[in-house]
């Protein structure tokens, strides 16, 4: 560790490992003593095109060198042609740029109490679910369904009722005349990779429809090809009136996207905004990802990547007797059926594979959309090993 790096000069939010990363390349990154790991967490699945992507990094010189931030009340041409690729992609009508996924979903719902103020009598609640996931502001906690977050920084915002996941009856007993929206992940990725049933997301749609109720949702980890398609939402045949974009769409930038229907794009000037929001210098890294996600052939690639590594961890799975395999795209979760999934990590980091486990009993495998067959045996390979050594 270099001696000039404090880590106490850090504000300890989470634990971390000792090690130092300070170059990636593709699938993977490099410490500061050399070691190679080959990264299956990706920024918490951001890094759609891998690290350090040269497609990103020419976007982001080229304009660095023309202009990086005239303020969010002037246009800029790589805002333009970002909303405008999105809009073509999406069935969406309008789309506002910001930060990160938190601020995104934090803009959809001031976007829904404004359509109801001025739509449905003032109408301002949105259900959500339990062990949903959308945020670290307070309003976007208060929408999460994690255990324990309505008590962390209360008092919590109110406003947001839990329904039960995949259960349309719930969300139908907890409607009444101040309800706006419903909100969800149409895949739960914090609770474990949890996907919603057709039935379900066709139903909400229904449902919405029948009571005139806006229906958002939250494609933060979903969307930009994670799980399969561009966008989670479409392999369920529904059209939201929301749909809220970050991580992936970056590719390792901040930047995150709320799109919505022009009949509920309905902010007045000086209702949304801020200091970063669409400025050029993210926009175009932001085009740059897209563009090379929306190329012919991008999305079959991962596609058939993502079948390789849940054949591979179903295999994993019948050797050493563990559960459930689920997921979709690049995003899958394997179900260990004890709480070993902490001891994992760390053993697997040492054999040099970064994983994730976000609930102590299942892993989460987010691996570059663009990763190679050769990389998803590596990492199976050693995921058996540790696997091996730890069960």
């Amino acid at each position: 560790m270099n001696p000039s790096v404090l880590p106490h000069a850090l504000m300890p939010i989470t634990p971390r490992p000792q090690q130092i990363f300070v170059r990636g390349a593709g699938a993977r990154l490099f410490d500061e003593a050399g070691r190679s790991y080959l990264d299956w967490v990706q920024g918490w699945a951001v890094n759609a095109l891998g690290h350090a992507p040269a497609v990103i990094a020419a976007a982001l010189a080229q304009q660095a060198g023309v202009l990086i931030n005239p303020g969010p009340a002037f246009y800029n041409q790589p805002a333009l042609d970002l909303a405008a690729w999105l809009v073509a992609h999406s069935g969406f009508d309008q789309v506002f740029f910001a930060s990160s996924g938190a601020e995104a979903n934090e803009g959809a719902i001031k976007l829904a109490r404004k359509w109801g103020q001025l739509h449905k009598g003032g109408a301002h609640e949105i259900i959500t679910f339990s062990n949903g996931f959308h945020g670290r502001t307070l309003a976007t906690m208060a929408a999460t369904g994690k255990p324990g977050w309505d008590t962390l920084f209360a008092p919590a915002m109110p406003g947001f009722a839990k329904a039960i996941y995949n259960d349309l009856a719930s969300v139908r007993a907890l409607i009444g005349s101040q309800t706006v929206a419903v909100m969800l992940e149409p895949v739960q990725g914090e609770a474990g990779v949890i996907p919603a049933t057709p039935e379900f997301m066709q139903g909400l749609r229904a449902l919405c429809d029948e009571l005139g109720l806006l229906l958002i949702v939250d494609e933060v980890q979903t969307g930009c090809g994670r799980s399969g398609p561009l966008f989670a939402h479409s392999a369920y045949g529904i059209a939201p009136d929301i749909m809220t974009l970050g991580k992936g769409i970056g590719g390792g930038v901040p930047l995150s996207a709320l799109l919505a229907r022009e009949a509920v794009c309905c902010f007045e000037y000086g209702d949304q905004g801020g200091t970063y929001c669409g400025n050029p210098l993210m926009c175009a890294a932001g085009l740059a990802v897209m563009q090379t996600i929306g190329a012919p052939g991008f999305l079959d690639h991962a596609k058939a990547m993502g079948e390789k590594l849940a054949t591979g961890l179903r295999a994993l799975s019948t050797q050493f007797c563990l559960g459930e395999v689920r997921g979709s795209g690049m995003l899958w979760a394997l179900v260990l059926g004890s709480d070993v999934a902490p001891e994992i990590v760390t053993r697997a980091r040492e054999a040099g594979l970064l994983l994730n486990a976000p609930r102590p009993n299942l892993l989460r495998f987010m691996p570059a959309l663009n990763s190679s067959p050769a990389e998803i045996e590596e990492g199976l390979a050693l995921l058996g090993r540790v696997l091996a050594e730890v069960l």
